[in-house]
């Protein structure tokens, strides 16, 4: 199975010289290369029992999460330059540029999302992904933004958005009863795209480590709760030996394709 873990970057330092890209009213600047930044990390419950989060506000007397964080500082590598070296098969992620300007421009609404993205997201995995897909089925998407009352806020601890259970479940969910165990005698990968809604993007952005450079010992399923439902996302403990990149600048017309789950 191939995951790519993510985080947002926290307290980013860069170690090379800023890049400048103007735009018609100001200059931005946008940080390049190599950085150390600390991200937040999978720690059990202390009392040993299964890891849960509620995804919006829990029950009286439950904390959001039973268990904790533990930050480490990291080394996160820009792939600016380096985009043809990475691919879903290999390293869970991949990167494409120079795409059209979405139809979509706002992303405020969720129904004008569906009717406008959707399509374009469908076609661009259709074209993108390597051994060629036969059908693509979108089921979800996030918005999230940094301002204060936010819906949803980036999340700034690593983790995988889908397991092995959670994938095969969504494919129940979202296929008919028939199609579904005939699909997952296939080939069946559940891959997030990932854009800016304002590039070039100057900070906080997106990490996401080489999933062969994550040992599966120290991915957790966590039990994910809905108010209508129950699914999994895994936690990622630390690791010494992961290898975390970011893609420095990211612009609207690029895209992080992130591999959750293969059947493969």
């Amino acid at each position: 199975m191939t995951t790519t873990t993510t985080s947002t970057q926290t307290q980013t330092q860069t170690q090379t010289q800023t890049k400048f890209a103007t735009t018609p009213d100001i200059d931005i600047v946008i940080p390049r290369g190599p950085t150390r930044a600390t991200l937040t990390f999978y720690s059990p419950p202390p009392d040993g029992s299964a890891p849960y989060n509620y995804v919006e506000t829990p029950p009286p007397s439950h904390p959001q999460r039973n268990y904790a964080e533990a930050p480490h500082p990291v080394t996160i590598s820009d792939i600016r330059g380096r985009e043809s070296e990475f691919s879903t098969d290999t390293s869970g992620f991949a990167v494409l540029q120079n795409l059209p300007a979405s139809a979509e421009r706002d992303l405020t609404d969720d129904d004008q999302i569906k009717q406008t993205y959707y399509p374009e997201v469908q076609k661009l995995l259709l074209e993108n992904l390597p051994g060629k897909a036969d059908r693509v089925v979108i089921f979800d998407h996030t918005i999230r933004r940094s301002h204060p009352g936010a819906r949803r806020a980036p999340v700034t601890r690593a983790h995988i958005d889908q397991t092995t259970r959670s994938a095969e479940a969504r494919v129940y969910q979202h296929m008919s009863a028939h199609e579904a165990p005939e699909l997952l005698k296939g080939r069946v990968r559940l891959v997030n795209v990932w854009r800016p809604l304002n590039g070039p993007v100057v900070s906080s952005p997106l990490a996401f480590a080489d999933s062969r450079s994550v040992p599966d010992s120290e991915i957790v399923g966590v039990e994910h709760r809905y108010p209508d439902r129950v699914g999994e996302t895994a936690g990622v403990k630390f690791s010494e030996g992961a290898e975390w990149f970011y893609w420095s600048g990211i612009g609207n017309g690029e895209r992080i394709l992130l591999q959750c789950y293969d059947s493969a």
